[in-house]
C-alpha cells in the first residue's frame, strides 16, 4: 500500500477518496479488501432488492384489468424474490469475486502490469455487465411467465422487468466506480497517463443521462401508448401507473446526478484543495489519483506540476544557498549576461588566523567543524546586516553591502557588521581569531566568466583594499580595521565607534589610505548575540 504522509489531500473531512467509508490511504490490503468486498455485496444486494420492489410494484399498477392481472402479479410476487436470490449469490460469486480476482495484484502488494492496470479500471464497466445479464436473463424469464399466465400483457411485463434492470446497472456502475477509487488509485499510482484509461466524462455524462432520464422518460412515453392502444385502463389507473412512473423517476433520476456530481465534483475538489496547498508554500502535495477519465489526468497533472514546482522551489534554495539568495532573486529576475554595472559599494573580508597551522595540528573532520562554526557567525551577521557572502576562499570570506540590491547605508551597515563579527568571533569561537578589512569604493558588480559558466562577484580597488586591510588587522589588537573612506560614508552613529589610526601606503597603491579601528576592545560575551 502507498505509505501515508501530511502532504496528501484528503479533502475536508471526507477522506482522500472522497469518503470516509473508503478508508485513509495507509490501510492494510487485507483491510481494503474486506472493506471493498462488503461494499460492493451490500451495494449489489440493496440495489437488486430496489430493482425487485420496482418489478413488482410496476406490475401491479400497469396491468390492464384487476381480473387479468392477478394471477401474473401473484406470480410475478413469488417469482421475483426467488430469482433475486439467486442472482445476488450469482453476482455475488461472479461479480464480486471476478473483481477481486482482477486485483490480486494489489493483494499481493505489486506495482501492476499495464494489463493489468486497464483491467482493474474496467472493474465497475465489467459489474455493470453483470447485472446486464443476470436481468437479461430475468426480462426473458418474467416475458415467458407472462406469456404463459397472461399473454396479452407479455410487452407490459418485459418493459417492466427491463426498467428495473436499467435502474440496478445505473446504480451497480456508479456503485462501483465509488467503492473501487482506492483500487484506481494504487493503480494509477507513479504513472503520468498520455490518455485517459476509461471512458471520457462526455460518455459517462451522456450515459448517466439516458439511464437517469431517457430511460425512465421513455418508460412513461410507452405506458401512455400501452394505455392508449389498448382502450381498457381507466383514466384512473393510468393518472396512477403515471405518478408512480414519474415518483420513480424523479427519485432514480436524482440518485443518478448525485452520484454523478460526486463522482465529477471529488476529483476537482481534491485538485482546489491542493492548490491551497501549493499556494500557502506546500509543494509536496500529492493528489491520490482514483478517476480513468479526463479527471484523473487532471489529478495526475496537478501531481506532476506539484512535483515540479517542488524540483524548481529545491533548486532555487540551492541557487541561493551557493550565490546568496538576493543573487538568485536577481539572476531570475533579469537576463543572465556577462558584464556589470559600476556601483558604490562596501567591501568586507574576513580571513582566518593561522589557519595552516591549525589544519596541521587537529584532524580534517574538527578543522572543517571548527570553519562551519566561524562561517556560521559571519554568514549571521551579514545577512543580519543585510549583505551578501559572496564566495568563500579557503578560510576567508568576502562580503558585499550594496550589490546586487542596491543600500543606501551601505557603510554603516558593513561596519556594524565587522564590530559584530569581531565582537562574536571572540565570544563563540576563540579557537579561530580572524582578521577583518572593510572598505568603501567604486565596483564593477555583474557575471564575470563564460557564457556556460559564470558567477556573480564585484571587481574593484575597494575589493583589494579590504584584502590588504585584512591582513594588517591580523596584527592589531582589536582584529578590525576599516578604510577612513568607509567611515565618512557611515551614518554618525556608526562613525562615532570608529577612531583614526595612522595614514599606510598598502600593497600595490600608490597613494596611502587612513586607518581606523573601533574604538572600544570586542567583548567576550557569554551568549551568543
Amino acid at each position: 500500500m502507498r505509505p501515508d504522509n501530511d502532504s496528501t489531500v484528503r479533502g475536508r473531512g471526507q477522506g482522500p477518496f472522497g469518503s470516509w467509508l473508503l478508508g485513509p490511504l495507509d490501510q492494510d490490503s487485507a483491510v481494503l479488501r474486506r472493506r471493498v468486498q462488503g461494499l460492493l455485496t451490500g451495494t449489489l444486494i440493496a440495489t437488486n432488492v430496489i430493482g425487485a420492489l420496482v418489478v413488482v410494484g410496476l406490475a401491479a399498477l400497469l396491468m390492464p384489468a384487476p381480473g387479468m392481472s392477478g394471477d401474473l402479479v401473484r406470480v410475478t410476487a413469488i417469482a421475483v424474490p426467488v430469482y433475486v436470490v439467486s442472482a445476488v449469490v450469482v453476482g455475488a460469486l461472479w461479480g464480486t469475486r471476478g473483481a477481486l480476482r482482477t486485483l490480486r495484484w494489489a493483494a499481493d502488494g505489486r506495482t501492476p502490469t499495464d494489463e493489468e492496470r486497464v483491467a482493474s479500471l474496467r472493474v465497475p464497466l465489467r459489474l455493470t455487465l453483470v447485472q446486464a445479464v443476470l436481468w437479461g436473463v430475468a426480462t426473458v424469464v418474467f416475458g415467458v411467465l407472462a406469456a404463459l399466465v397472461q399473454p396479452r400483457v407479455v410487452l407490459t411485463e418485459l418493459l417492466v422487468v427491463a426498467f428495473a434492470g436499467v435502474v440496478v446497472c445505473a446504480i451497480a456502475y456508479l456503485a462501483g466506480e465509488f467503492i473501487l477509487r482506492p483500487y484506481a488509485a494504487l493503480a494509477l499510482t507513479g504513472t503520468s497517463p498520455a490518455r485517459r484509461l476509461s471512458g471520457g466524462v462526455n460518455l459517462r455524462m451522456l450515459l448517466f443521462w439516458c439511464l437517469g432520464t431517457g430511460v425512465p422518460v421513455a418508460g412513461l412515453v410507452v405506458t401512455a401508448v400501452l394505455a392508449w392502444a389498448r382502450g381498457d385502463v381507466s383514466t384512473t389507473k393510468l393518472a396512477i401507473s403515471v405518478i408512480v412512473l414519474g415518483l420513480v423517476v424523479l427519485v432514480f433520476g436524482l440518485l443518478v446526478t448525485v452520484f454523478t456530481a460526486r463522482a465529477v465534483v471529488n476529483p476537482i475538489r481534491s485538485v482546489q484543495h491542493a492548490l491551497g496547498r501549493v499556494r500557502a508554500g506546500d509543494f509536496a502535495v500529492e493528489i491520490p489519483v482514483y478517476d480513468g477519465t479526463e479527471l484523473g489526468l487532471l489529478q495526475a497533472g496537478f501531481n506532476g506540476m506539484a512535483a515540479g514546482l517542488a524540483e524548481r522551489e529545491r533548486l532555487r534554495d540551492l541557487f541561493g544557498r551557493h550565490v546568496g539568495e538576493d543573487v538568485a532573486i536577481e539572476a531570475m529576475r533579469t537576463s543572465a549576461e556577462l558584464g556589470g554595472t559600476v556601483r558604490t559599494v562596501s567591501v568586507l573580508f574576513v580571513d582566518l588566523i593561522g589557519s595552516t597551522a591549525l589544519a596541521a595540528s587537529r584532524p580534517p573532520e574538527e578543522v572543517v567543524g571548527l570553519l562551519n562554526r566561524f562561517f556560521a557567525v559571519v554568514v549571521d551577521e551579514v545577512d543580519r546586516n543585510h549583505g551578501l557572502v559572496n564566495k568563500f576562499v579557503g578560510d576567508a570570506a568576502l562580503a558585499i553591502f550594496g550589490a546586487p540590491v542596491r543600500l543606501e547605508d551601505h557603510a554603516t551597515l558593513a561596519l556594524s557588521a565587522g564590530r559584530a563579527i569581531s565582537r562574536r568571533l571572540a565570544a563563540e569561537v576563540p579557537e579561530c581569531p580572524a582578521g577583518i578589512g572593510v572598505a568603501t569604493g567604486e565596483v564593477v558588480a555583474g557575471n564575470v566568466g563564460d557564457p556556460r559558466r559564470f558567477e556573480y562577484t564585484v571587481i574593484g580597488d575597494p575589493v583589494n583594499e579590504a584584502a590588504r586591510l585584512t591582513e594588517l588587522a591580523k596584527n592589531v589588537e582589536a582584529r578590525l580595521l576599516a578604510s577612513w573612506t568607509a567611515i565618512e560614508s557611515a551614518a554618525e552613529d556608526e562613525a562615532a565607534q570608529w577612531k583614526a589610526t595612522e595614514d599606510v601606503t598598502l600593497r600595490g597603491r600608490s597613494r596611502p589610505t587612513t586607518l581606523a579601528t573601533p574604538k572600544s576592545r570586542p567583548v567576550v560575551d557569554s551568549q551568543p548575540l
